[in-house]
């Protein structure tokens, strides 16, 4: 359809109209706003009445410039309809109509589009009505980033000082930032609480808001938690979002200082290493802490003192002083040490005692120390007596000897302290063993041993029963004196050992005997004369004689089992006789010695010193003769 074709016929039609004064009626009906997102597609609708009907309407819509002017976007006439070109909706805008309803499209909204929009109906008549809609866009902030000050606050400062930051970018409407302590919001206080906002308007649109918080901080906002609270806007909503919470450090001055022994734990002794340890309940960064002994006026600036092997001189008060270097207050704590000591063990009398026999012996010990002690006594390693006194009613040479004084301190594991006291007993010396000692031996060398007990120290002196003085090594024991003698012996000999000093002597006896090692020989008598018929007399007999070579044995001992040993000897060579001589005898009887008649003729015997050997005897003496058939006599070792 041509538009000339019917444009006469459209300015007949309202001529006609307008002289007969007949008007159309028409109205519109638009939402006050319409919300959306930012990105998002909006619609706005344009509700509108006409009598005309849609033949002849003719709908426009504008927006709102800032300067209050109306700018077309769009227009819809009966025959033809487009959007305006070269506007900010040129490309992104769309109308549909549906019956009375247009709805203008918006694709691809931004915040720039935050506009109001008129909506025009005309109709043939000049009758013509608006509607306007205003379009809010929303978008949603960043999540707000919080910073806490670097530095700590002093409760010193007189202004308030800055506790943090909080940011919000890229929001709109305009976000809105609150800040919390401890879950309670902070607002203006003149000299106490500051807020200072600051709003950025992007590019694009958005925008971006930081709060910083400043505030005169108290010793408790140590341990409080800031945090910001962001409120944004969406269609049709409200929404809040919370920051991270932060934690500020805060300098205040101490109102308490405390020093303590550190270690060693419990109670202290002299040696130990004492360390002491001083905190205050305040936190300010220039300050200086000193601890001082207050005895000695020894200090150290620092928060910890250590001494080492500790006396009862590094006992008393120490002092530790707090002091801020901004206006050189001090505050100070103090703590008294008690270092428990033990004296060396003092024993009276002093190094040494010296008493008779039989008399009294008594002594104490004692140490000076701070706590309880106990004394013990011990000699050869033995308790001998608890308590600070050692008596001995009748002393002995078995009193005789070191005695140790112990003292230690029950309530403390090492403390610990002893003397030492050296006992003489005097008196006649004492030998110990036996008055006289039997003494065998099969050496030609013998070591003799005499151990005397008494004081002052015996002198011992050797001698043997011909009168000679032998030279001996003496050497002094814990109780007296000890000797030993070496000589060499021929023969047995009886050897004293004289001990004595300034109240008398004691003689011990050592009867040695000289043992030689010796090994039986058997000789044959045969009697050539009192011959008979029926008998032959023969006598036979044992003869030990001496060993030229004598055995080595151990050294001298005194042994009894020698004894026994040769009367052993002795028994079984006479048993050895009796079985022998009745052999001979039975053989005699048998005729198989001398022939059956019992006699033997000398004569045809060959004669011979060497192998007829005849043993003579005599009561008086002990030498035994042997003599041959021609009457030499013979020496038992010729045989």
């Amino acid at each position: 359809m041509a538009l000339p074709d019917t444009a006469p016929l459209l300015v007949g039609l309202l001529l006609i109209f307008h002289a007969l004064g007949a008007w159309a009626i028409v109205e519109v009906n638009m939402e006050d706003k319409v919300e959306v997102m930012a990105g998002d597609t909006a619609q706005i609708t344009c509700m509108f009445t006409t009598d005309e009907g849609l033949g002849g309407t003719t709908i426009q819509w504008f927006y709102v410039l800032p300067n209050k002017k109306r700018q077309r976007i769009y227009n819809k006439e009966p025959m033809h309809e487009a959007a305006e070109q070269n506007t900010p909706f040129t490309d992104r805008i769309s109308l549909n109509v549906t019956g009375t309803a247009a709805v203008l499209v918006i694709r691809d909204v931004g915040v720039k589009d935050n506009l109001e929009f008129i909506c025009v109906i005309k109709t043939i008549t000049p009758e013509e009505a608006e509607g306007r809609t205003k379009l809010q866009v929303f978008k949603s902030p960043t999540f707000p980033t919080i910073e806490a000050v670097e530095r700590g606050v002093s409760v010193n400062e007189e202004d308030p000082s800055k506790i943090g930051s909080c940011s919000v970018k890229n929001g709109y409407p305009k976000p809105n930032i609150t800040w919390y302590r401890n879950n309670m919001p902070l607002r203006i206080t003149p000299d106490e609480v500051d807020l200072k906002s600051s709003i950025t308007i992007e590019s694009s649109g958005l925008y971006s808001v930081q709060s910083e918080l400043r505030m005169k901080v108290k010793k408790e906002d140590k341990d409080a938690k800031f945090y910001c609270e962001v409120l944004y806007f969406v269609p049709g909503a409200t929404k809040m979002t919370e920051s991270q919470h932060i934690n500020i450090t805060v300098y205040y001055p101490p109102t308490e200082v405390n020093i303590w022994v550190e270690s060693p734990k419990g109670k202290i002794k002299e040696g130990d290493t004492l360390e002491l340890r001083c905190e205050n309940n305040g936190n300010y960064p220039s300050s200086i802490t000193t601890i001082k002994h207050q005895n000695s006026g020894s200090s150290v600036e620092n928060n910890k003192m250590v001494r080492t092997n500790v006396t009862r001189l590094d006992g008393g008060v120490y002092e530790c002083t707090f002091t801020e270097t901004d206006n050189f207050e001090e505050i100070s704590g103090s703590t008294k040490v008690l270092v428990n000591y033990l004296e060396s063990a003092v024993i009276t009398p002093k190094d040494s005692i010296t008493v008779m026999e039989e008399e009294e012996l008594k002594a104490s010990c004692n140490a000076l120390s701070s706590l309880q002690t106990d004394i013990t006594w011990f000699k050869n390693e033995k308790l001998v007596s608890k308590g600070n006194s050692l008596s001995v009613k009748s002393a002995t040479f078995e009193t005789a000897g070191m005695y140790k004084c112990v003292v230690t301190v029950p309530e403390m594991e090492g403390m610990k302290t002893s003397g030492t006291l050296q006992v003489n007993v005097k008196g006649s010396p004492q030998i110990l063993g036996p008055g006289v000692q039997e003494v065998e031996t099969y050496e030609t060398t013998v070591n003799l041993n005499c151990s005397a007990r008494g004081f002052p120290a015996p002198t011992i002196m050797w001698t043997t029963s011909d009168g000679k003085n032998l030279n001996a090594l003496q050497t002094e024991t814990e109780d007296g004196a000890q000797s030993v003698v070496t000589f060499k012996i021929t023969s047995s000999v009886k050897v004293f050992c004289n001990a004595s000093n300034d109240f008398g002597s004691k003689v011990v006896e050592f009867n040695i005997k000289a043992i030689v090692h010796t090994t039986p020989t058997t000789t044959t008598t045969t009697s050539t004369n009192a011959i008979t018929d029926d008998t032959v007399t023969q006598n036979t007999s044992t003869n030990y004689v001496n060993d030229p070579v004598q055995t080595p044995t151990k050294s001298p001992n005194i042994k009894k089992e020698s004894k026994g040993f040769v009367i052993a000897i002795i028994i079984i060579a006479i048993l050895l006789l009796a079985i022998l001589g009745s052999v001979l005898y039975f053989l005699y009887k048998k005729g198989r010695i001398c022939g059956r008649s019992g006699k033997q003729d000398f004569s045809k015997r060959k004669s011979s010193k060497d192998n007829i050997v005849v043993e003579m005897k005599s009561d008086n003496t002990e030498e035994a003769i042997l003599l041959g058939v021609n009457g030499e006599k013979q020496q038992p070792n010729d045989q």
